[in-house]
């Protein structure tokens, strides 16, 4: 299933929304939100910024999305979406994505496809030519 795992990983990307920064030196952070197989979807995002601009991303509210409220997270998707400074790509692995792959008779557990996932962003984010020097991960 690991095989078939990374194809629909491909598949629950949203269109990205890759900022072009050169050769700047870049940061870049990664969080989830979800409840897994039984409960619904698992949603990955990784946004990433020249390092220039990491002081202002705690100015904007910026934090893990486990403190905010959903209304706090709406607000920031937003100015996400509104930023120029900002790069960002949002990963959704369905409920049935997971299970099948936690019950096939290779396993692959909930711990492997997050990891797997996450790194599959940070590869996206690496082959659009961002410099991204420093990684954040809030899983």
């Amino acid at each position: 299933c690991a095989g078939a795992m990374v194809e629909h990983c491909r598949s629950g990307l949203f269109p990205p929304n890759i900022r072009k920064f050169g050769n700047a030196p870049c940061i870049l952070g990664i969080d989830e939100a979800g409840r897994g197989p039984v409960l619904g979807p698992m949603v990955y995002g990784a946004c990433y910024v020249q390092a220039t601009f990491e002081s202002e991303l705690s100015k904007l509210g910026f934090a893990d999305s486990k403190t905010l409220t959903d209304e706090k997270r709406s607000t920031l998707f937003k100015k996400i979406q509104e930023n120029e400074s900002i790069g960002w790509i949002v990963h959704v692995l369905s409920a049935e994505e997971l299970s099948g792959c936690m019950m096939q008779r290779q396993k692959y557990n909930l711990n492997a496809i997050s990891h797997d996932t996450a790194a599959g962003l940070i590869r996206k984010v690496l082959e659009s030519g961002a410099n991204i020097v420093k990684a954040n991960l809030s899983l």
